[in-house]
């Protein structure tokens, strides 16, 4: 059992370390260059434009993909790093060519990670009264604030159970989704998120949570126009104000206390990760969209 951030604020997580593989190559193309050729395109790049930013040849990227050529380990990451390949995938390169993997994956709970969780828990403790946490690459919770554990309030122990999964606890019909006023345009955005990143990453596990997380029931939101139900009270302490509030991006909100609550969603990953599980944390937090929500949230915490 892990935690980064200690104490009460943390939501604990029994995985050390993402476990998201990637999907193996087809074994009728074994070898590195189909592997190159599959994120080049990916990357909608031509031989030439891939050559280009490599200090290479148009030929030479075409005897690499096709197998007439071995590139050397140089290249690869070079290639690697032209089409902007997750740190995972890159060892994954390095092994079709031959070479051994160049990024580790350390656990989150060793001792040589002991300033990173440090710096997590600051930046989540840092953060309260305001919500954020921290996932992995399968958007499991590896540590969250008070801010977080709040809006968890009511939800059921059995999707509480660790590894808590943050896609899940939103989407799911015993979870956030009755709460949040806009879940329609919220979900659109989680659901186009994964997307992208199942692109991405190429992860199967993924795909998997995303087809379970799709399938489940729209709960109905309390107000289609994404404002609170007739009579309900607003984050402040008076009516919501007549006009809508000039948002600046797609606000999550959600009630909690039978106030509605409106939240900007931030995620932050780290530069140039050396690390294979550094690399696949993301930090997310929440920023109040309204004055009414950071006063709320002020009062709530004491």
């Amino acid at each position: 059992m892990t935690t980064v951030a200690t104490g009460t604020n943390a939501v604990p997580s029994d995985r050390a370390a993402p476990t998201t593989r990637a999907v193996p190559s087809d074994p009728a193309d074994p070898g590195v260059g189909p592997l190159l050729r599959a994120w080049r395109e990916r990357r909608r790049m031509s031989q030439l434009e891939l050559a280009l930013s490599a200090d290479s040849s148009a030929r030479h990227i075409s005897f690499v993909e096709t197998g007439r050529s071995r590139p050397s380990e140089e290249m690869v990451l070079r290639l690697a790093e032209r089409l902007d390949v997750p740190v995972r995938e890159r060892n994954s390169l390095l092994l079709a060519a031959g070479y051994a993997p160049r990024y580790p994956q350390t656990p989150l709970d060793d001792p040589a990670l002991d300033a990173l969780r440090t710096g997590l828990e600051r930046l989540l403790l840092g953060y309260e009264p305001y919500p954020a946490l921290v996932m992995d690459a399968r958007y499991d919770v590896v540590a969250a604030n008070r801010g977080i554990t709040m809006l968890l309030e009511g939800v059921p122990e059995s999707l509480l159970t660790p590894p808590l999964n943050a896609m899940r606890l939103t989407l799911h019909p015993q979870g956030l989704a009755p709460r949040i006023r806009n879940l329609p345009e919220w979900r659109g955005h989680l659901l186009a998120q994964m997307e992208r990143q199942i692109a991405l990453y190429r992860s199967a596990p993924l795909r998997e949570l995303y087809d379970e997380v799709a399938a489940y029931p729209v709960a109905d939101s309390p107000s289609p126009s994404g404002g609170p139900s007739a009579g309900g009270p607003s984050a402040g302490d008076g009516p919501e104000p007549a006009e809508d509030v000039p948002y600046f991006a797609l606000p999550m909100r959600i009630e909690h206390g039978g106030r509605v609550l409106s939240f900007i969603s931030s995620v932050s990953t780290f530069n140039t990760p050396m690390d294979v599980t550094v690399a696949e944390l993301a930090v997310e937090t929440f920023l109040p969209a309204d004055p009414a929500t950071v006063k709320y949230l002020h009062t709530v915490a004491g």
